[in-house]
C-alpha cells in the first residue's frame, strides 16, 4: 500500500476514535474491509436473486440504520482526510454470481467508509482505554461484526 495510503488510514482512525495504528494493523483493516464489503454484497445477491433480478441494486444490500448514520460521519471525516480515494481500492469485491449496478459499485467506497467509522468506534467500546489496538482488540471486533454482517 502506498505511504500517502497508510497516512491518510492513520489520520482517518485519528479523528473517528482518537486511535494510533501502526502499519501493521493496515492489513488488518484492509482485510476488514474486504470481508465486510463482500458479505454486504452476498446479501445482495441473495436479495436480488429472490426478487428475479440478475443486477444488485443499493438497495439490495442490507444498510442497517447504524450503518447508514456512520456513512454520513463518514462523508464528514472524509472532507479532512481524503480517505474515500483510498476506499475505491479497498472495496474491490471478487466475481459474483450477479452483476452490481452502476450504482451499487459507485457506493461501496462510501460503505467502507462507514464499515470503517464503526469499527474504530468498536475499539473504544471494547476497550474504553485503547489508543492503539493490539491484536486481541481487532480479534474481538472482527467478532462483533461477524456477529452482526
Amino acid at each position: 500500500m502506498p505511504v500517502m495510503a497508510v497516512s491518510k488510514i492513520e489520520r482517518f482512525f485519528r479523528l473517528a476514535a482518537s486511535l494510533d495504528i501502526d502499519k501493521a494493523d493496515i492489513k488488518r483493516y484492509s482485510d476488514f474491509v474486504h470481508q465486510k464489503i463482500y458479505d454486504l454484497l452476498l446479501m445482495g445477491v441473495a436479495t436480488a436473486k429472490a426478487n428475479d433480478r440478475d443486477v444488485v441494486e443499493p438497495w439490495d444490500l442490507p444498510i442497517t440504520k447504524g450503518l447508514q448514520e456512520n456513512i454520513r460521519a463518514f462523508r464528514k471525516l472524509d472532507a479532512e482526510t481524503g480517505l474515500e480515494d483510498v476506499l475505491e481500492q479497498l472495496a474491490a469485491w471478487p466475481p459474483l454470481e450477479v452483476a452490481l449496478a452502476d450504482e451499487t459499485v459507485v457506493r461501496l467506497p462510501e460503505i467502507a467508509g462507514g464499515l470503517s467509522v464503526c469499527l474504530a468506534q468498536a475499539f473504544n467500546i471494547i476497550d474504553p482505554n485503547v489508543k492503539n489496538p493490539q491484536t486481541v482488540q481487532w480479534e474481538r471486533a472482527f467478532r462483533l461484526f461477524n456477529l452482526l454482517l
